[in-house]
């Protein structure tokens, strides 16, 4: 997985050294460290740190596979009255 975050836009909030130790790190109290090349193992915890970034700095490639999973759900709720 592919991960950018938008260093301009990052306030140091370190909700995603929370969620994604493994990923992002706090080095002092304003810089942050990420491995931009993560690993597929780290996806949920990453999509967790997306998704709580107050500033939304985090950008990932794939985000649309997790939606996808997602909207599939729906699509299955969707049917589920048709086979009634």
């Amino acid at each position: 997985m592919r991960l950018v975050v938008d260093l301009n836009r990052c306030q140091g909030y370190a909700q995603c050294a929370f969620l994604a130790p493994d990923v992002f790190a706090m080095h002092g109290d304003e810089s942050l460290l990420y491995n931009p090349d993560a690993d597929e193992a780290q996806r949920e915890y990453v999509e967790r740190a997306v998704a709580a970034c107050p500033v939304q700095a985090i950008l990932v490639d794939q985000v649309e596979t997790p939606a996808g999973a997602a909207a599939g759900a729906a699509t299955s709720a969707q049917e589920a009255p048709r086979e009634r």
